[in-house]
Formats: structure tokens, sequence, C-alpha cells
């Protein structure tokens, strides 16, 4: 083998049943001395110039029959493979992972989901190197002089960010995320990469603690799930959901298992006489088709069964068929005998090859009343687009290999440069994440131009989105807008096929309102909104941003000299990449960075700033800390006062995880209250008693228990209170108060129970089982 640092061949000293030791590694330039040593004395030996067989050792055999495998088949440069798997297992050598196995296990496992795929030589490269340059030796130039740049890159843009220390978790998550996003931008490839890492890690997840298991699993369901699907990669976003619902809902998980099992034998019996029907016609009529059956996945059902209070018996697409025939045409006419064979439900219609989904999708899919009364979605694609909807962008390496035009791509990436122009306008994480989320999940709509043009946005957006579709200076000169011919207002929510007519203005100078901001669904059009104020207004907008920074430091209770105060921000602008402080103030003014984040990094600044030096004052402040927190009350700590009496409003009852602030009341403490509790919020907008408002946050060692209300709407029916009360026993919630009254003349009822829950978390855990009981309409936090 060629060292991938100095081009030399080297001896690896092991015996062919067992990988090669550390000591053998050709890692990092201290191991030059002994590679120079291992060439001299293996002159003349036989194995001097290869590594030994993947097979001989568990994790390569493992790759090497995978490989084999496939509708593609030892199609790679195995040599390369070889290579790179040997440098991944004696570079990772006395790591493990927390289930035991080696940590080469997991590159290996992202490489054959990678193989999976259909993805390149390349890839599966990188895929077995991508751990090595962020936890061992091995640097990003090693990696490029042996495997070339493209494997280089690759390399570099999954590694997350190690270098730059973030105070805040959210904040690094977003700059991951950012990189991510950047390199995508030039190679797709990144980003199937980094979902073939994260599957990995999910169906390995038993042995990591609960905690992380659900911080893991919420982040999969929340970024990148929706990835898969915004790629097309509909078997990795199907396995992401279920296995990430498995730990965030171990109890609904299981329940929905049972339910399957319960009535296995029938569902099959069902789908059996559907395909065998379907096929006894399709297969005659269209030579070369194939007909299958499936039963929707475990996220799915729950989503209707939880979030929709559903049975399983009232899921109209419990049950699927697929039909994959040669040609476009084939399509309709096979709907047609679909039609035929079984009566069709109005409504459920839906062509998706007409109009594609913005990941490539392309399908009819109808929905038919099936034998035994039984509803059954039937989904009609050619094989193209099958491939399509199963590997989404990674069927143009699965299918096209070898090909250099990449055109195809581009299209399928609009939505990877709209994130980059987010982060050009906002430096806020939480707009960040807000924004991405956004714009991956899947709910959308199709919209006409006057022309009949095609414009899809996701399902919320406004006339305002729409016109910012089109193109930025429609957007900027819109005055108005027509729906079907009628003058609609800027606030219409687009429905699907309406005909959107823009009207604008010649008027110079004219452009967007503030207002705008609030109206506007997609981070498109708000970014492009907001790049026209820091473009057009940034005299105003430093105005109007030193005055959100006087008026948050004055709610906060913060006082700082005016010189303190500017030497703060302009490090924090430097933190957030912008260019000084009056960059800083426009920053906030045009909403590109949240007022609240620069307070939050004042705080930091400040308490940095002015850390003591003595050892001894910093233990007697340690010593001040502990006695005030041991005095905190209900793990309630009061920025700025100690001692004090702590007690939760009834009007809103906080919960750990909520977001508080604290109000200084006559001869009775601090009253603590969620920052969304309608008492606050009208206090800041009448902009009364705001000296009254301190600032409080979460101690570490908070109580075991929090009582909320929750205010449960049903109709009436026998045993419902005794239903409600047993779901809170499953859930071993203890009950505190529980009353409830009639409504609307005896037709529905209103129940108000007040329980004990741990956080935010565990409340929202709560009210999903209450919705499912039968009767139940809504279930609300008090506010």
């Amino acid at each position: 083998m060629l060292c991938i640092v100095c081009r030399r061949k080297i001896v690896f000293r092991a015996a062919p049943s067992e990988a090669p030791s550390a000591s053998a590694a050709p890692i990092g330039p201290e191991a030059q001395a002994q590679e120079e040593t291992s060439v001299q004395e293996g002159e003349n030996d036989p194995h001097t110039d290869s590594d030994p067989d993947m097979r001989d050792d568990a994790y390569g055999r493992r790759l090497a029959e995978a490989l084999s495998t496939g509708e593609h088949p030892n199609s790679h440069d195995l040599e390369a493979i070889s290579r790179a798997f040997w440098i991944a297992r004696r570079a990772h050598t006395g790591q493990t992972r927390l289930t035991g196995e080696d940590y080469v296990s997991h590159p290996v496992e992202v490489a054959v989901i990678l193989h999976e795929l259909g993805m390149d030589t390349d890839c599966l490269l990188a895929g077995l190197l991508h751990d090595v340059v962020e936890d061992t030796a091995l640097t990003a130039k090693e990696v490029r002089q042996g495997f070339g740049e493209n494997v280089a890159t690759l390399v570099e843009s999954v590694t997350k960010l190690g270098e730059i220390p973030y105070t805040d978790k959210e904040e690094e998550q977003v700059e991951n995320l950012r990189k991510m996003f950047l390199a995508t931008a030039k190679d797709i490839r990144v980003i199937i990469i980094k979902l073939a890492d994260r599957l990995h890690n999910m169906r390995t997840m038993d042995a990591m603690p609960d905690a992380k298991r659900r911080a893991k699993s919420r982040e999969t369901m929340e970024v990148y799930a929706p990835l898969a699907h915004r790629l097309g990669m509909q078997r990795v976003k199907v396995e992401l959901e279920d296995l990430s619902i498995r730990y965030l809902d171990p109890i609904g998980y299981a329940e929905i298992e049972r339910e399957f099992a319960s009535k296995r034998e029938e569902h099959q019996r069902f789908l059996d006489e559907a395909i065998n029907r379907i096929s006894a016609r399709v297969n005659t009529e269209f030579p070369g088709s194939q007909v299958t059956g499936r039963i929707k996945h475990v996220y799915s059902v729950y989503q209707k069964m939880f979030m929709q209070n559903k049975t399983l018996n009232e899921l109209y697409d419990l049950y699927a068929a697929r039909i994959i025939v040669e040609s476009t045409l084939d399509c309709y006419n096979a709907l047609g005998a679909v039609h035929d064979i079984f009566k069709p439900i109005p409504g459920k219609f839906k062509d998706y090859i007409s109009m594609p989904k913005p990941n490539m999708y392309q399908s009819l899919h109808t929905t038919v009343m099936g034998t035994s009364g039984y509803p059954l979605e039937v989904q009609i694609r050619t094989w193209e687009m099958h491939r399509v909807a199963e590997y989404g962008v990674a069927a143009h390496w699965k299918y096209k290999r070898g090909m250099t035009k990449r055109d195809a791509l581009e299209d399928k990436l609009e939505w990877v440069r709209r994130m980059l122009d987010v982060q050009q306008t906002s430096s806020d994480p939480e707009e960040f994440m807000r924004s991405l989320k956004i714009d991956l999940f899947d709910d959308e709509v199709f919209v006409f131009t006057p022309r009949g043009d095609l414009i899809n946005l996701p399902t919320g957006a406004t006339v305002i989105d729409f016109a910012y579709a089109i193109h930025t200076e429609v957007g900027h000169r819109m005055v108005g807008a027509k729906a079907h011919g009628k003058i609609v207002p800027l606030e219409y929510t687009v429905q699907n096929g309406d005909i959107i007519e823009v009207l604008t203005t010649r008027e110079e100078g004219k452009g967007p309102s503030r207002d705008w901001l609030n109206i506007a669904a997609t981070s498109e059009a708000k970014s492009k909104i907001r790049q026209w104020f820091k473009r057009e207004k940034r005299d105003e907008n430093i105005q109007r941003g030193k005055e959100e920074v006087e008026r948050a430091l004055r709610s906060q209770l913060i006082t700082i000299t005016s010189e303190d105060l500017n030497d703060m921000l302009a490090a924090i602008a430097r933190r957030l990449g912008i260019t000084g402080v009056e960059e800083l103030f426009a920053s906030i003014g045009f909403g590109g960075t949240s007022i609240g984040r620069v307070i939050g990094k004042v705080k930091e600044e400040y308490a940095r700033r002015h850390k003591p030096s003595d050892a001894s004052v910093l233990e007697q402040l340690a010593e001040q800390t502990n006695k005030q927190r041991k005095k905190s009350t209900g793990g309630i700590v009061v920025e700025g006062l100690e001692g004090c009496l702590v007690k939760f409003a009834h009007c809103c009852s906080p919960l750990p995880g909520d977001d508080i602030v604290g109000y200084v009341t006559k001869g009775y403490g601090v009253s603590v209250h969620r920052r969304a509790c309608r008492n606050y919020m009208s206090a800041v907008a009448k902009n009364t008693d705001m000296g009254r408002w301190v600032a409080v946050y979460w101690d570490d060692d908070i109580r075991s228990g929090y009582q909320t209300e929750l205010r449960i709407l049903a109709g009436n029916r026998n045993g419902l209170l005794a239903d409600l009360t047993g779901a809170l026993a499953h859930l071993k919630v203890p009950i505190r108060a529980i009353n409830a009254r009639d409504k609307n003349m005896g037709n529905g009822g209103e129940i108000h129970v007040v329980v004990e829950v741990l956080d935010v978390e565990h409340l929202s855990l709560v009210i999903s089982r209450l919705v499912r009981v039968k009767g139940v309409t809504e279930v609300l936090r008090n506010a």
C-alpha cells in the first residue's frame, strides 16, 4: 500500500486473520520514520504493495459482501475502497461505540448504506473516512494526498465545526447546518453522506442515554427526515421517521405495533386479494408491469391516530397498491383499469405526473373502495418514476453511472440556495431553524399566474410569497393582488389551483412594508424584504436598532455605561460575523438579528469582562451562589435578588422548559410568568410597570413535579371522565383538582383538570394521550 503522506510502500505486520495494529498505521507526520523503516525491511516482502484482503477482517468482510450485492455488484474501485477501509480501521483503533463495537463499524455501515443508495466510489470513500479528520490524528491534507480533491472536499464538508467555541448549543447546531448547506450547494453528495451517517446512528441508538436519544430523535424528525423528503429519498425518510418516533413516544409506537400485530392476518388477506385482482388485469394489458402492496409505515399511522385523533379503521390510506408500468401513457391507461375494477372514492385523486412535487416525485394517486369495505390507495408510475421516488437525487448516480451532465440537479437545489439567502440576511439561529423547518416540510400548494405558469409554495403561503416567488422586483413593487379576478387582501392565503394576479406600481421609491415580515410565510420572501430594508433604509434601521437595544436593557434592569456597551456590542458583532456596531444596530433594525439574542450576549460579555481573578473571591462567589440556589423556591433563581420569595403565577402555570420572566409583587416576592403569558404580553404592549419585571431562570436543581391546568373540550358521553382519569393514571400523572360542566345545551362539555408534570415535554406527552380519548375534541393548556 502507498502511504498517503509520502506515497511510499508500507508493510503492515499483521496476521492475515486480524486487523493491523495501531502502531502500524501511517497516521500523522510522526509516523514518517516508522514508514521509512518499514519500507527498508519490506523490500523483498511479497505483500508490500497491498494491505491484507478486506475479507480477513470481520468489518471488512461485511463491507466486501455488501459491495458484491445489489443492482450494481462490484462496480466500484474496490482497491481504493479497500485502502480507505484499512486507513479507517487503523485510524479508529482503540475507539469503540456505546454498543461495544469497534468504532470502524460505523463508517463501514455508512458506506454500505451509500452503496445501497447507488452512490459512486468517491462518495463511498468519503463515507468510510467521514469521521477520521474529526476524531483521529489523520488530517484533511493526508486524505487529499491519498484519495484526491473530491474525496477530501466531501470529508471536510461533513466534518463538524470543531475549532470555534460556542456557548450556545443551538448556535453550534445552526452553524454546522449552515456549513452543510453551503457545501451541498456545490455537491449534493454531502447531504446524502450526512443522511447515511444519521440513519446508522438512529439504528444503533439503544445504547445511548434516554435524554440523548430523545434529543437526537427530535433533531432527526425536525431536520434530517424532512431533508430526505426534499431530496426524494423516500426509503431513508420513512426509516428515519419510524426510528425517531420509537424513541420520542415509545408507548405510542408500541401501541401501533400491537394494533398491526393483532390484525396482521386480516391486513395480509385483504392486500393479497386486492393485488391479485389488479395483477390479473394489469399484467395482461401492460406487459413488463409489476404490482405490489404495502401497509402504511408506523410514523404515518402515528400522525393520523394521535395527532388527528383517528382509529386504525378510520385511515383511508392504510393500505396501498403500487403499479409500475413502462410508459406515462400506460400510467393513465392503468388508472382507467383500476377504476374499472374498484369504485373510486370522490376527491381522492392526485396527478403528480403532470404536476410533480418539488422533490421530483411523480405518480398517479387514487383511492378506491376495495373488498371488505376497506379503502385502498393505488399509486401508478413508470419504472423511472419509481427509481426517483425511492432514491430521489441518489437515482442520478444509481441509474446514470458515469454521467457528466449534472444540470438535472440544479433546479432541485433551489431550496438550498434559499437557505443560504436566509443566512446572509439573518444571524439569528432561531430564525434560521424556523425558516429551515418551513422550507423542509412537505405540505405545498400549486398556484398559477394569469399566463398559466405554475408556482409551487408551502401551505400557508400568502400572495406576498407568491409575488416574491415570481421575481424580487414584482414583490417590491406589489400594491395588491387578485385571486380568480377578485381583489384579495395581502394576508390572503393561496389555495391549490388559484390563479393569482399581482398588482404592481411604477412609482419610484416604492417598496415593501415592515408589516409584510409578519404576513409572509416563506423564508425566500422574508429574506428579500429584509434585504430591501437593509439596502434602502440603513439610517432608519440603525436608529430603530439603537432604540430596541436601549428598551431591552431597561426592561432587563441592565445598567452599562455607553463606552462599555459600545465595546461589548463591537465584540458581539465580531462573533456574529457583522462588521461594526452600526451594522449590528442596522441588522437588529431590519430584523436580521433578534434583540433577545443580542441582549443575551451582552450579559455573557459583561460577566466575562467582570469575572474576578482572585481565587478566594471566586470561592466566596461560589458559596454565595450555592446559598442563593438553596434558598430558591421551586428551582427558580431571580437575577440580582437573593433569598426572595418565589411563586408561580396561576394565570399561566410555567413549567421547566418554558421561557420565563418574573414580576416583583408588593409584599409577596416574585411571581414567575411564562413570557407567552397574556398578562406579560399585555404589560409589554401597553408599556406599563416594565420596571417591575425582572429576569429569572430555571435553576439546575429543579423540583420533581409542577402543577398546571388543562382545559379539555369534549362531547357528552357516558364514561368520559372515567376514561380521562384512567389515561392519566396509566401515565402515572397525579391529579390535583378536577371539575366539569355542560355547555351548549348538553351538546358538549368542558373539563378543567390540574395535573402534576415534570416539564413541558412531559406535558406534551400527557396532552397527546388525552386527545386520543374517545369524544375529546381539544386539549388546551391554561394560558
